[in-house]
């Protein structure tokens, strides 16, 4: 199965690049790096062209309000379009868990950032498109990055809230009253969606995993 991996050499993207070319799959790896670049349309049609399945893992390269909704606006739209007209089957995207459930107003009720993410998952349910939104906790890797965008000086102020951090490339096999789990990293569920039928879930409260 043809199957194209949007952001394909950044850190989630590698990794399912890696995963679904274990598993036999003909898979090419997206991003203007390599030609392909959803924001232009660049090389984009000939990355789908035949691919039964597109794999969204691209981010703005801006978490600021205008610049992030643009680019997911932009990319998503160019995006869906050279889908549809490629015939692909299935589009898979990732998301960030509790992005649907964000509704609230005023001021510092919803990131921006958030509200890209929303409009992007608007327009792939919209696409009719066959779709699998996989959302995700917060990665290790970025979590110094959120310590630093707190400081000031020797001092850093971060928000009093639960975090259930993932990591992008690990996988622990445990049971549960009968059911078997796995704690997961990203990559593996974004994988593991085209490859079977599960049950992706997140609780930030509890454990991310597949059933």
């Amino acid at each position: 199965m043809k199957i194209v991996v949007i952001g394909g050499t950044g850190l989630i993207g590698t990794k399912v690049v890696n995963n679904l070319r274990q598993r036999g799959h003909e898979v090419v790896a997206a991003s203007p790096s390599k030609g392909v670049n959803t924001i232009t349309g660049e090389g984009l049609a000939e990355a789908v062209k035949g691919a039964q399945v597109v794999v969204d893992v691209a981010n703005s390269p801006s978490f600021e309000d205008k610049p992030a909704l643009e680019f997911f606006e932009t990319s998503g739209r160019n995006l869906l379009a050279a889908e549809k007209a490629a015939g692909v089957k299935h589009h898979v995207a990732l998301s960030v868990v509790g992005t649907d459930r964000l509704l609230g107003s005023g001021a510092g009720s919803l990131s921006g950032y958030f509200r890209a993410k929303m409009a992007q998952e608007n327009l792939i349910k919209t696409s009719g498109i066959p779709f699998t939104i996989v959302h995700a906790t917060q990665f290790f890797e970025f979590a110094n990055g959120i310590a630093q965008s707190g400081a000031d000086g020797s001092n850093i102020r971060l928000s009093p809230v639960l975090m259930q951090p993932i990591l992008p490339s690990f996988t622990h096999v445990y049971r549960v009253s009968g059911w078997q789990l796995r704690r997961v990293a990203v990559s593996f569920a974004v994988s593991k969606c085209l490859t079977s039928r599960v049950r992706v879930f997140m609780n930030p409260n509890t454990e991310f995993g597949i059933l």
